[in-house]
């Protein structure tokens, strides 16, 4: 009896009224704009200038896309090249098949070229990044369920996925949704880096690498439910492969770099300084600043009276000085006049005292 699954849906295909707009292509569109919204954030939060972000996504997304879809049109070269094939298949991208390890590989490539025309070091941006791509995964598997494909084995779980196409050999059945696995897994992996991030202060790319060890840990075992076809190395799933020596990479990335350059980058953005200080300029000249505040007119208004006041105590004790000089100097001068007099006196009277001598001698 069947007591509950996922249902598939009856087309892969949404309609926004005449236009046709394909699931698969729809959830990693939606998934991209909440990643770079999150980005934005992040990289402000980090001292970065807002919209950054959007300016090195505009070279990462589509170094991503055309990675994404080469790793995955060469390990699965026999759906686009082998008897009874069509090559022309390999560029619908909207049919699905983007191999997250050549995205994030050629994504980082584009990354990079965005971020040297910037100015700005790869690492740092990387950790802004690692949250928010892990969110975009999440909701990009989402057009895994649209076009009823990456599903596991059998089973009669509650949660099974029913799948009801026969297009590509597929078998109608209840099959584990590894997709939805996959999401699950990537919401916790971003949640993990967030909560990392803030409290140990990630930096010089570590929480990047501590998103690619976590998504790696868990693609392993999910990886190893699905049935849909796939190279096998020694047993195990070429993903497997690659889940496992990316991850081995990552953790020896972040015991490295901790060693080497532990804590956070001081400075992210060169230019986000200089660009805030040109706003607080602004904002100053306007009035808008505090600087404006205090020199406009409301201001003045309310500053008047004290100022008035202030000013005229000043005024009074100015004057009071100058009366105090002037009077010293008048005190001086009359002393002066005395002076003066007293030195006639003197000398009038040392006349007459010679006079006086002079007649006795004659």
């Amino acid at each position: 009896m069947e007591l509950a699954y996922i249902p598939s849906p009856s087309s892969g295909v949404l309609y926004l009224g005449p236009i046709p707009l394909r699931g698969y292509a729809f959830s990693i569109l939606v998934g991209l704009f909440v990643a770079l919204w999150i980005v934005d954030r992040r990289w402000v939060a980090r001292g970065g200038q807002k919209g950054t972000a959007w300016d090195i996504a505009f070279w990462a997304i589509p170094f991503g896309l055309v990675g994404g879809r080469l790793y995955h049109v060469i390990t699965d070269y026999q759906l686009y090249f082998g008897e009874g094939r069509d090559w022309v298949d390999a560029f619908k991208i909207w049919e699905g098949g983007l191999g997250i390890w050549g995205a994030v590989a050629l994504g980082a490539l584009g990354a990079w070229i965005g971020c040297r025309r910037r100015g700005i070091a790869l690492p740092p941006y990387a950790d802004a990044v690692a949250p928010g791509l892990a969110l975009a995964q999440a909701i990009g598997r989402w057009g895994n369920w649209f076009n009823q494909e990456l599903y596991g084995r059998e089973t009669d779980l509650p949660w099974a996925l029913h799948i009801t196409s026969t297009e590509g050999g597929r078998v109608p059945g209840y099959y584990h949704p590894t997709f939805l696995y996959e999401s699950l897994w990537c919401v916790g992996v971003a949640l993990l880096v967030i909560w990392a991030d803030r409290r140990f202060k990630l930096g010089h790319g570590r929480a990047f690498a501590l998103y690619v060890a976590a998504y790696c840990a868990g693609r392993f075992w999910i990886e190893y439910m699905r049935v849909d076809e796939a190279h096998d190395i020694l047993g195990l799933r070429l993903n497997n492969w690659t889940a496992m020596i990316v991850f081995v990479l990552a953790v020896v990335y972040i015991v490295v770099s901790a060693k080497k350059r532990p804590g956070r980058e001081d400075v992210v953005e060169p230019g986000a300084a200089a660009a805030l200080d040109g706003a607080a300029g602004a904002s100053g000249g306007t009035g808008t600043g505090e600087k404006g505040k205090a020199d406009s007119p409301e201001a003045k208004g309310d500053a008047g009276p004290t100022e008035d006041t202030e000013a005229g105590e000043d005024a009074k004790a100015e004057e009071a000085a100058k009366g105090a000089e002037s009077a010293k100097g008048k005190e001086d001068a009359e002393a002066g006049d005395d002076a003066e007099e007293d030195a006639e006196a003197d000398s009038g009277g040392a006349r007459s005292k010679d006079g006086a001598g002079s007649a006795k001698k004659s």
